[in-house]
């Protein structure tokens, strides 16, 4: 019986270890070139220039905004600069334009202060400063629920409450945000365990079969998140365009009421961070909204409880936007390194190039941007011989939802909806995307392509030294790469330390250069132009899943 049970453990071992043997082989990693990257990526390095440009100099980067294209044109400028190919933008229709100019708010009453403040992009400009008597109105954690329904009801709740009550006021919709005292380090790097545990496959889950009415989404934001995970993609994009709908119902009643200003908390609730991101009314079908803006936890706290103690309180703000109802152009920044014998092939890198408002977008994703520029400058400075075509693209659009990256690979490689694919999909082997912070790479997520796994572990033998090892089956969201991995292309999201990112800098007004990491940084552009000359000159293309079904 054993005997027997041996020579079948040879029959199965024997083909797996010659297929290891034969992707071992072709995927060998060339160290001499390794050497180059790395020496050219730490010595040489312009990264941190090319992020003082992107942020400092031209940030920040709302989609639609004047910044956005100055931006773009300075890194057209560079890519040609550095022997980048074909650099162009591709336009696609966006929606309407949006630049803040102007704001400020300051408390008149019962006494002065100069209130730290940012608006929430596409609100209406208040056509100079005006005063008002501030109205404490909170609507609890409406604007933040995930259940179109729930926020609805919320929204239908307040309306009838305060309706006819709120002309010529300034109202406070959020309630009063409990500062906690900072007992956790906001700094930080993952450690051995934490990686440890991220490599290990997640626990089996089935993905509902539900439709937009019948979603039962818990009130836990973190129990929140874990069952959108099993949500299909398709019903996913129905609840958040649903509950841009019902935003947009709340605009309109704001406006038809005729508040002069909505204030708001950041919900961070500490440090004094201002977290702005929209009020909604990017898209010309909906309403813009009334003036709003976002003030930290601590002046809002104090705001609030003068109120609540009868004392009354006068504002004046000030917002000055330019805008337009006329549906406006964004763009995608393209740019190639041409192959050689088979260039018709395309190995592609990215990362979104927009950013909010409140700062200089430097961590999101000033970073990545500035890292796969930099990418290039290095394969182009090293004249590397690569067989397949690389491609930059750096998306506008993202932070609205994928949008930039979504309408080129639908223009270029195929739509999601009906799955019906171009030629141009059958050439791309793969995409890499950069975009969660400026943290020194530690391995990538295979968004379930579990044949990958022997090619990122051989790539990524040379940087164990640098901390990058953990390969993980797991899919993570949020970002660029799922554009392509929606209409069966390989997607990648590395895996980074996480520093200051979701703790501070993410769509806040601290994300400015100050908080980048320049040895991270130089860490990632080795890394990932590594990735790339590997991939770029590997015999096959990369190994693919099953083409996705049609998410209609």
């Amino acid at each position: 019986m054993t005997l027997v049970h041996n020579k079948w453990v040879m029959r199965i071992v024997l083909p797996v270890f010659v297929l290891a043997v034969s992707v071992c082989a072709q995927d060998a990693v060339d160290l001499s070139v390794v050497h180059q990257i790395r020496t050219e990526a730490f010595d040489h390095s312009k990264v941190m220039d090319t992020l003082w440009n992107l942020t400092d100099l031209y940030g920040p980067r709302l989609t639609g905004s004047p910044e956005a294209q100055e931006a773009a044109g300075w890194a057209e400028k560079t890519l040609e600069g550095y022997g980048v190919s074909n650099v162009h933008l591709e336009k696609w229709r966006f929606g309407r334009p949006w630049d803040a100019r102007e704001y400020w708010v300051e408390m008149n009453a019962p006494r002065y202060a100069q209130l730290a403040t940012v608006p929430l992009a596409w609100s209406k400009s208040t056509n100079g400063p005006v005063s008002g008597d501030v109205m404490y109105a909170p609507m609890g954690s409406g604007r933040r629920s995930y259940d179109p329904k729930k926020f609805q009801a919320e929204v239908d709740a307040w309306e009838a409450k305060y309706k006819g009550q709120l002309r010529g006021k300034i109202v406070l919709m959020t309630k009063e945000q409990k500062v906690e005292p900072l007992t956790t380090v906001q700094f930080q790097r993952y450690n051995d365990d934490e990686l440890t545990a991220l490599a290990r496959a997640p626990e089996p889950h089935v993905i509902a079969n539900v439709d937009l009415e019948h979603l039962n989404i818990p009130d836990d934001p973190k129990e929140a998140r874990e069952y959108m995970a099993t949500v299909p993609p398709n019903v996913r994009e129905q609840l958040f365009d649903a509950r841009d709908a019902v935003r947009a119902k709340l605009n309109r009643f704001l406006l038809d009421e005729g508040v002069l200003a909505v204030i708001t908390a950041d919900q961070r609730s500490h440090t004094g961070i201002l977290n702005a991101e929209a009020s909604g009314g990017y898209d010309p079908k909906y309403p813009m909204a009334p003036p709003t803006f976002v003030l930290t936890a601590e002046q809002y706290n104090r705001v609030e409880r003068l109120i609540e103690k009868k004392v009354p309180v006068k504002l004046t703000v000030d917002l000055k936007a330019e805008t337009s109802d006329t549906v406006g152009d964004s763009f995608n920044i393209i740019g190639e390194i041409p192959g050689g014998a088979k260039k018709d092939q395309v190995v592609m890198i990215g990362g979104h190039f927009d950013s909010w408002h409140a700062a200089t977008g430097a961590t999101d994703n000033g970073a990545g941007s500035a890292v796969m520029i930099e990418v290039m400058r290095v394969l182009k400075a090293l004249n590397l011989k690569m067989d397949r075509t690389v491609r930059i693209g750096l998306w506008t659009g993202e932070e609205q939802g994928l949008l930039g990256s979504k309408e080129y690979v639908k223009q270029h490689f195929g739509d999601p909806d009906t799955m019906k694919v171009t030629d141009e999909q059958a050439k791309i082997s793969g995409y890499f995307n950069l975009d969660n912070g400026s943290g020194k790479i530690r391995g990538v997520y295979l968004q379930g392509n579990d044949a990958m796994r022997p090619l990122f572990e051989k790539w990524f033998v040379p940087f164990h030294d640098l901390g990058v090892s953990t390969i993980t089956i797991r899919d993570t969201g949020g970002t660029d790469h799922l554009s392509f991995d929606a209409v069966g292309i390989p997607g990648f999201q590395f895996i980074q330390d996480t520093l200051d990112y979701e703790s501070i800098t993410h769509h806040s007004n601290l994300d400015t250069y100050d908080h980048a990491q320049a040895a991270d940084l130089m860490q990632a552009v080795a890394v990932i132009a590594s990735v790339v000359y590997d991939a770029a000159n590997r015999p096959d293309m990369l190994p693919r899943k099953p083409l996705p079904k049609p998410a209609q």
